[in-house]
C-alpha cells in the first residue's frame, strides 16, 4: 500500500518509483491478504517479492496467507518452491497511533509452524544489514520496523552494503550483576533503565535480541550464567509473549544457574491505548527499574 507514487507512509520507500518504475514497485488496494497471496503467486513465478503491511496490526487479515501458504509451501512442495518474501510490518509504540497502529503480533508469526523467520531490529544500523541478509534469504522473513525508529534522527549507519546474520543477537550494554533481554522499541527502554541502575550500583547486561525466530539461546543463556539474573522485556502483551518462551528455554538449560526467578515486563493483556492515551501503554524504564530490582532480591 502507497509504496510507490507516495514512496511509503513512513517515506521508507521514497524515490524508489522514480528509480525502477512502475513494475516493480506496486501500489495496491487496500487488501492485505491480497497483497500476500500476490506476493505467493509472485514467489513461485521467480520473484523475490518485498510485501509492506502499513502497520503490523492490520495483518491479521493477511494471516491465512503467511502462515498456511508463504511459512509452509517449501515444505507442502518438497523444497520444489521456495518463498524468498520478506514481508516489511511496521510496528510498536511511541507514535500516538490509533487503534491498531501499534499492535505487537510477533508471538502469533513466531509461533507458525513452517518457516518463517522474524527479525525485529531497534536501530537503523541493524535494520539496514538484517534487510540485507532478509532479501538474500531463500526462506520468508517477516521484519518488524519500530515505528517510533522513523521519528529518530540517527547517525552511524554504513552507507556502504553490509549484512548481519539472522538469529544473531547483539550486546546493546555489557554488565555482570543482570541480563536485561529485549527486542524493537524495548532495547532503548530497557538501556535507559541500566543507566539509571548503574547510579544505584547495579550493572546491568543489556541483550538486543535482533531476531526473535531463530533467536540467539546461545548469547542469552551464556549471559545468565554470568549474571545469574534474568529480565525480558517487550511492548507485547506478557501473557504467551515471546518472554515467555525466553524464560522457559532459560529455566530448562541453565535454571541451576539463577539466583531467583526471571520477571518478564510487558504490556498488559489488552488493547494498547490509542491516539493520547498512548502513555498508559508504554513500558516506561521505571517498570524495567522495579523488575532488576526484584530478581536481585537474592
Amino acid at each position: 500500500e502507497d509504496v510507490g507514487r507516495e514512496g511509503g507512509v513512513f517515506r521508507v520507500t521514497a524515490e524508489l518509483y522514480e528509480k525502477y518504475g512502475k513494475e516493480r514497485l506496486l501500489d495496491t488496494p487496500l487488501c492485505e491478504i491480497g497483497i500476500a497471496g500476490s506476493a505467493v503467486g509472485m514467489a513461485i513465478a521467480g520473484a523475490r517479492p518485498v510485501v509492506e503491511i502499513e502497520f503490523a496490526g492490520f495483518s491479521y487479515t493477511s494471516f491465512d496467507q503467511i502462515v498456511f501458504h508463504i511459512a509452509r509451501y517449501p515444505w507442502r512442495t518438497f523444497g520444489a518452491f521456495r518463498m524468498p518474501i520478506v514481508i516489511r510490518m511496521p510496528s510498536g509504540g511511541g507514535h500516538e497511533g490509533y487503534e491498531g497502529h501499534s499492535d505487537a503480533c510477533e508471538a502469533f508469526y513466531a509461533h507458525a509452524p513452517g518457516g518463517l523467520n522474524i527479525v525485529y531490529p531497534s536501530n537503523p544500523r541493524d535494520a539496514k544489514g538484517l534487510m540485507a541478509s532478509a532479501l538474500k534469504s531463500d526462506d520468508p522473513v517477516v521484519f518488524f520496523e519500530p515505528v517510533a525508529q522513523y521519528f529518530t534522527r540517527q547517525e552511524g549507519v554504513p552507507v556502504g552494503h553490509y549484512e548481519l546474520p539472522i538469529g544473531k543477537a547483539r550486546i546493546d550494554r555489557n554488565g555482570t550483576d543482570v541480563t536485561v533481554v529485549a527486542y524493537g522499541n524495548a532495547v532503548g527502554i530497557a538501556a535507559e533503565a541500566a543507566e539509571s541502575l548503574a547510579q544505584d550500583g547495579v550493572s546491568a547486561e543489556v541483550i538486543d535480541l535482533r531476531t526473535l525466530k531463530p533467536w540467539d539461546e546461545d548469547c542469552v543463556i551464556e549471559s545468565v550464567g554470568r549474571t545469574g539474573r534474568l529480565v525480558v522485556v517487550h511492548e507485547a502483551p506478557v501473557s504467551f509473549g515471546l518472554g515467555a518462551e525466553i524464560v522457559a528455554t532459560v529455566m530448562e538449560k541453565a535454571g541451576d544457574r539463577l539466583f531467583s526467578p526471571p520477571v518478564r515486563v510487558g504490556h498488559a493483556d489488552i488493547v494498547w491505548a490509542p491516539a493520547k492515551m498512548e502513555p498508559y501503554s508504554m513500558i516506561a524504564p521505571e517498570r524495567v527499574v522495579r523488575a532488576v530490582k526484584t530478581v536481585m532480591e537474592d
